[in-house]
């Protein structure tokens, strides 16, 4: 469960303070959908952002499970944000790897041994209906065959939240609406 107690965050620059959210109070229960909408600059990839302490917020708390993320040692917040994955609308794939080693990846930093890394690997990009697609590298897939990719890698480490900042609003409708299926059946199992 995640709690979201008066968060602000406000942005000091010289030309004066940017109030990105301000005074957000959410409570969102385990297995809950929550789409958040507003116009560009409205503070929404902030306050995901602020959800996961990507970003710190100027005041307020984030509560996951009962714990707030502001009172977390550093080493204690990098292993909260294991779960806590993160989809961002540009894919953020790496070029070099194939499909396969990008959802990988996740795994590799997390010391997962190779073949465990690799077959949970292999069971993410199934699931997504990337199967075929698993030494493709990311140049040669499509703008929703990433974002698959992306959402596999997501996935990797078997995070209990997953936070998607605008993940298919680069996406034609048809891809969009099959992006928004997978996630629902993601949430489902």
């Amino acid at each position: 469960m995640i709690e979201l107690q008066h968060l602000t965050k406000t942005y000091h620059s010289r030309a004066g303070d940017v109030h990105a959210i301000e005074n957000i109070d959410l409570r969102i229960e385990d297995g809950d959908i929550f789409g958040i909408i507003g116009l560009s600059g409205a503070g929404k990839s902030t306050l995901v952002r602020c959800i996961n302490f990507l970003e710190v917020p100027t005041e307020g708390k984030v509560l996951f499970d009962g714990v707030d993320m502001g009172s977390l040692s550093h080493k204690d917040l990098l292993r909260t944000r294991r779960s806590m994955s993160m989809i961002f609308q540009g894919f953020n794939l790496l070029s070099q790897r194939t499909a396969l080693k990008n959802v990988c990846y996740p795994m590799e930093i997390a010391k997962y041994p190779r073949e465990k890394a690799q077959a949970r690997a292999k069971e993410l990009l199934r699931m997504v209906g990337l199967e075929k697609k698993e030494n493709a590298y990311p140049s040669q897939l499509s703008g929703g065959q990433k974002q698959r990719v992306a959402i596999a890698r997501a996935l990797a480490l078997e995070p209990r939240v997953l936070l998607c900042d605008e993940a298919t609003s680069a996406l034609d409708p048809n891809t969009t609406r099959s992006i928004l299926e997978l996630l629902r059946d993601i949430n489902r199992k």
